[in-house]
């Protein structure tokens, strides 16, 4: 960038204010890290992050973030392939219940002293 397009962009966010020139900063970064992602996944691990995105957006920003540093220290050679991306997922829900605390498990209880089939022997 040359002198006058710098003086150019800080005259206009100047002139639009503190408020709109976050914004505009926000949707900048959220552009290029949809661009970044879209040259790193393949189309169906693009496609499976943007669902999980849609249940578990913590999850999603997590693995995005993964994503992101591997890219910035080079260990992604090529695109990520829906497999790697269900490695990185397993990986980040590892993480996030060995820091909270919680197990993946389902208890049953079942009520006591309701009607019972074997009742009927009385």
């Amino acid at each position: 960038m040359n002198g006058e397009e710098l003086a150019a962009i800080r005259a206009a966010s100047s002139n639009q204010g503190p408020d709109t020139s976050k914004s505009e900063a926000a949707a900048n970064e959220e552009e290029t890290r949809r661009d970044i992602l879209a040259t790193i996944l393949d189309s169906d691990a693009r496609e499976r992050l943007s669902r999980i995105a849609l249940v578990n957006p913590d999850l999603s920003s997590k693995v995005q973030t993964i994503l992101f540093r591997m890219a910035q220290t080079g260990q992604i050679r090529g695109r990520v392939t829906e497999q790697q991306l269900i490695g990185l997922l397993d990986q980040a829900e590892g993480i996030a219940s060995s820091s909270s605390g919680k197990k993946g498990t389902v208890i049953f209880q079942r009520r006591k002293g309701v009607y019972d089939d074997d009742d009927d022997d009385f």
